[in-house]
Parts: C-alpha cells; structure tokens; sequence
C-alpha cells in the first residue's frame, strides 16, 4: 500500500475539493405558467406551488 511521504497542507487539500463544492442549479417547470423557476419553490410568477394557488401575485 502506498503511504505518502510529507503531510498534505490544508491548502492543497481545500484546492483539491474546492471544485466539489459547485452545483448546478436544478430549474424546474411552473406547472401553471411554464415558468423556469428553483425546484421546490413557490413561482414567483403565478403563485402557484405544486398545482395549488399558494399565494396571490399582485400587477406590478
């Protein structure tokens, strides 16, 4: 089995992982206006969450 020579420093260890800690954004579909809105999110065009009138958007 391998055993490394030297002690990796914390900064090389957080350089190796900084890439794990980037996502992507998941958009989802309004299933009233077919807006692209966050998953899981109250569309902020209708109102509509999961088919049902959550909340009341008023004319801008």
């Amino acid at each position: 089995m391998a055993v490394p020579k030297k002690k990796t420093s914390k900064m090389r260890r957080r350089m190796r992982r900084s890439h794990q800690a980037i996502t992507k954004s998941c958009l989802a579909r309004c299933s009233h206006c077919n807006a692209a809105i966050p998953a899981h999110r109250i569309c902020h065009n209708c109102g509509h969450y999961a088919g049902k009138a959550v909340v009341e958007v008023g004319e801008a």
